[in-house]
């Protein structure tokens, strides 16, 4: 990857940080920081926080809004447990401001420094979040998690008997009459281990229960206004709810939850017993307990209808208005109505990788870990092409909101200089407003001088 040139310094939400070969932010990105759509009163993103925060209230939860963006190293991945060579670190993948400090790419880069606190005896962390990522109508490079935990003290509860004191929490919480598909023991020795040097089963049996059944409520709760939200695509079917075995390095056992929407099963968060080490080491060794995590957009996209992630950047009053009346929580939500269909414009963008690139996918004997993690090329090696950086070029020279879809349609391999070539399919279609053949063919321009000097490709 070819970085656009950058000044020593860069300014980051009223904030100065000096920049180095690692910086990889471009005005795109920095611009969005200022936004914080989750905070905005009548913004379904913001809706659909304080609807989920409902269901974990004071004092028992305390809600975390406002956290900065720009984390350290250490806080984004190395205080979770990531390892060096993983694939999150890399600049492909991660924002750098500089080889020390990224923009977060999850809100549990806030995790240690919360659970350190100990202010609460649970929490959630809503923020925005930054990731370099593929460009379709389901994905954008900035969007919004919200984060969750739950812990319990050895030394505060009676006897130090956590399995009880979880179970009578758990009689506290409201019952469903939801179906839930729950077909896997709690715990498995190879596909969903218990932490048996710091836990017991009994201990996992109860805090696994108190997490299952406060998010089923969290999921009965919103699908049951999106139902009544558009009674004229409701079905008579039941809603169903089912966990699935899953991994994430900071919590085991783990789970996802899916739910059965429009014909088929639909992830939409993960959570488990959080990793002990990590209560350990933010000097909390006595508690025990649950985290989750979710994406704001991927709910309020099935909350109120939305088809397409970019329009919760949209600053176009046919947007915003529909959500700004007053809503209480037993009023049904609005159901987005299209205002606008307007036509796409595709262009197809051919070239050949350069001879010398290699592929950072996968790791050569030569490759070494980077200071900050992740997957150096081997010396001498030449820039390596990632899909990552392909879209941020496209984002940077066309404009994130004007580009709806890039996908690869055609790749060839030369038979005799083993020169690769890649084609790809760009569609540019604006939400507010037609664009004319003319304006896509300048942004398409950009985007193909963009190739010839920052990725060095040659052109077909």
């Amino acid at each position: 990857m070819i970085a656009p040139p950058h000044s020593e310094t860069l300014k980051l939400d009223g904030t100065s940080y000096k920049t180095d070969d690692w910086t990889n932010i471009s005005p795109t990105i920095s611009s969005a920081i200022p936004r914080r759509l989750h905070l905005q009163s009548h913004h379904p993103l913001s809706i659909t926080r304080r609807l989920i925060e409902a269901r974990f209230p004071a004092p028992t939860y305390q809600h975390h809004n406002s956290f900065p963006p720009v984390v350290s190293v250490a806080q984004n991945f190395d205080s979770l447990g990531f390892p060096l060579d993983h694939p999150g670190r890399s600049r492909t993948d991660t924002y750098y401001v500089n080889k020390d400090t990224v923009l977060r790419t999850h809100t549990s880069a806030h995790q240690a420094d919360t659970f350190r606190k100990n202010a609460s005896e649970g929490f959630l962390i809503s923020a925005d979040v930054y990731r370099r990522d593929a460009i379709d109508r389901s994905h954008y490079p900035v969007f919004h998690q919200m984060e969750g935990a739950r812990v319990w003290d050895r030394s505060r509860v009676p006897d130090a008997d956590i399995a009880k004191a979880v179970w009578a929490d758990v009689a506290s919480l409201p019952k469903h009459d939801v179906q839930v598909e729950d077909p896997n023991p709690t715990i498995h020795p190879e596909r969903n281990p218990l932490q048996a040097a710091h836990h017991t089963a009994d201990e996992v049996e109860t805090i696994s229960a108190h997490l299952k059944r406060s998010l089923e409520l969290v999921v009965v709760d919103i699908f049951s206004k999106a139902r009544h939200a558009s009674p004229a695509t409701s079905t008579s079917e039941p809603l169903r709810i089912r966990w699935v075995e899953a991994y994430f390095p900071f919590t085991s056992p783990s789970w996802e939850l899916e739910v059965f929407h429009d014909g088929a099963w639909l992830e939409l968060l993960g959570c488990g017993v959080v990793q002990q080490n990590l209560l350990i080491n933010a000097g909390v060794p006595a508690q025990v307990g649950w985290a989750f995590g979710l994406g704001l957009e991927r709910i309020a996209m099935l909350l109120f209808g939305i088809p397409d992630i970019r329009l919760f950047w949209s600053q176009d009053e046919r947007f915003l208005s529909q959500f700004s009346s007053p809503m209480d929580s037993s009023a049904p939500f609005p159901r987005f109505i299209p205002f606008s269909k307007h036509p796409a414009c595709y262009k197809d963008v051919a070239f050949w990788l350069p001879s010398s690139t290699v592929s950072t996918s996968m790791p050569t004997p030569t490759q070494s870990l980077s200071p900050s993690g992740g997957l150096s090329p081997p010396p001498g090696a030449g820039q390596a092409f990632h899909e990552n950086d392909l879209t941020e070029l496209i984002r940077d020279a066309a404009g994130a909101d004007v580009v709806e879809d890039v996908r690869l349609v055609d790749e060839f391999t030369h038979p005799k200089t083993q020169r690769r070539s890649l084609c790809y399919r760009i569609s540019y279609r604006s939400l507010e407003r037609t664009l004319r053949n003319e304006e896509v063919n300048g942004l398409h321009d950009r985007v193909r001088e963009g190739l010839e000097q920052r990725m060095g490709v040659e052109l077909r």
